[in-house]
């Protein structure tokens, strides 16, 4: 992999990582990133844009061109990976996925300027430590990475039946449901316990169980509000 100038769709200046040793057989070529902190999040997703280029318009390519890379990751309490350390090949990498194009380009498209952007975004759980490395393997492709974007899914701080919930962060698995407790807003009471919601893993609240009302001499005001 080498760090070179180049396009996106837009036909923007940007940095890329690029690989294309197509012309040589069993190739294994590792990208790393920097330690990645974990912060709250359970589960992590991986947004990667890259470009691929068509094996079948390379003239007089061998066999073993790719249309593919690797996807790992490696967990880690602290910062181990160093420059010229061979941490790479060392650490017991969890692989994530094989990720495909859906698209790829051709010397023609290329030379035409006509970026066909592929974005990919993969899922990896449960993390406990605090953080992590991301580890690209090319086997063989002629690609370049144009950008990483590593987030977390959390659902947002919510009134509901007169009772507030506080932001909670999506569980170890994309099917995981994480039970939030509520309280009683100012003036109210509880009605009905327990008091809570379910988070999903898209960010999203569901189920409500329980409630609040008013108490004695206030009443509702737009909906989740005593006066």
């Amino acid at each position: 992999w080498e760090e070179v100038s180049g396009y996106d769709e837009n036909l923007n200046t940007i940095r890329t990582y690029q690989v294309c040793n197509v012309f040589e057989s069993s190739q294994n070529n590792w990208l790393v990133t920097t330690f990645v902190r974990r912060r709250a999040a359970q589960r992590v997703y991986v947004e990667m844009r890259f470009t691929v280029r068509d094996c079948s318009s390379i003239p007089r390519v061998p066999g073993s061109c790719k249309e593919t890379f690797n996807l790992y990751y490696y967990e880690s309490d602290q910062v181990i990976a160093t420059k010229g350390a061979t941490f790479w090949t060392e650490a017991p990498y969890l692989k994530v996925d094989t990720i495909a194009a859906d698209e790829s380009f051709s010397q023609v498209d290329f030379g035409g300027r006509l970026m066909k952007v592929n974005t990919e975004v993969r899922s990896f759980g449960p993390l406990s430590k605090n953080g992590f490395y991301l580890a690209f393997q090319d086997y063989g492709a002629c690609m370049s990475l144009l950008s990483v974007r590593v987030f977390y899914k959390k659902c947002p701080s919510v009134v509901q039946n007169f009772a507030v919930f506080p932001e909670t962060t999506t569980g170890a698995e994309s099917t995981s449901l994480v039970i939030a407790r509520g309280s009683c807003i100012p003036n109210s009471e509880e009605a009905d316990v327990p008091i809570k919601l379910y988070c999903n893993g898209d960010g999203e609240w569901m189920v409500p169980i329980g409630g609040c009302t008013c108490k004695a001499g206030f009443e509702p005001d737009n909906g989740n509000i005593c006066r």
